[in-house]
């Protein structure tokens, strides 16, 4: 009777052993076909970053413009006031 419960038990974990192998392959292959997906998407935002990468120094003239105008903003409207006549 020993020797049958052995027998049963080394039994049981081979299977163990086996369905844990064919879930390790199974997750293996998901996880490869993800790297691929993620592989495509790094390859897009390389894409996009050099598509993008004039719009920074754009971005810094158009402000630095931008604050010219401001400061000179409010001179110009003292100035159409007076000329308005505006108190």
């Amino acid at each position: 009777m020993t020797n049958l419960l052995f027998l049963l038990t080394v039994v049981e974990l081979i299977l163990l052993l086996a369905v844990l192998a064919a879930y390790l392959v199974v997750i293996g292959n998901r996880l490869a076909s993800i790297a691929g997906l993620f592989a495509k998407v790094t390859f897009g935002v390389r894409a996009i970053e050099s598509q993008t990468a004039a719009i920074g120094p754009a971005v810094t003239k158009i402000n630095h413009e931008l604050e010219e105008i401001t400061t000179a903003l409010p001179a110009l409207v003292t100035g159409l006031e007076r000329s308005l006549g505006d108190p």
